[in-house]
């Protein structure tokens, strides 16, 4: 599998090693940059790239890796068509694949250790969307919010200007 990887400096360790692991499993790694320690450099540029990269090549995956990952998913989710979430854990790196075909994730170096960061990743790359109708639905929802720009309709159970579940 193709993964395209971009990170900041604060990234820059945990994407060379991202890299190599995946290379020993047989992967193929794009990476994106950076390829020196620069404590000024700035993210975007770098998470622009791998997310657009992940879009333009169907069938291929990003990780994207920052100090906290957040600024990295934001990064990413300013692309059309990528669908980046924030991996803690291995269950929301699983739960992003399975819930929400998201094609990118993004990790904090700085948050987790490599082990931890390289097993949220190994659980990213091998899980399958579930393609059930609900998930298809939301996302379409968001493709169309995206391209159009026009918020989806209001379920028929919720009354504009009150919350849900609460008394009017």
């Amino acid at each position: 599998m193709r993964v395209h990887l971009g990170s900041d400096h604060a990234g820059l360790e945990l994407k060379q090693h991202m890299a190599s692991w995946l290379r020993d499993r047989g992967d193929e790694p794009v990476d994106h940059g950076p390829f020196v320690y620069d404590e000024a450099d700035d993210y975007p540029p770098f998470c622009l790239r791998a997310a657009s990269a992940v879009v333009a090549d169907p069938g291929s995956l990003g990780v994207v890796i920052g100090g906290s990952g957040n600024g990295e998913q934001i990064a990413a989710n300013k692309v059309e068509g990528v669908r980046a979430v924030l991996t803690w854990s291995a269950e929301t790196a699983e739960l992003g694949r399975l819930h929400n075909d998201a094609n990118v994730m993004s990790v904090g170096a700085r948050m987790h250790s490599t082990a931890d960061a390289t097993a949220f990743v190994e659980v990213f790359l091998s899980t399958q969307f579930t393609g059930e109708e609900r998930h298809q639905r939301r996302i379409a929802m968001l493709s169309d919010y995206e391209h159009t720009h026009r918020l989806p309709d209001l379920p028929p159970s919720s009354v504009a200007g009150e919350p849900s579940g609460q008394p009017g």
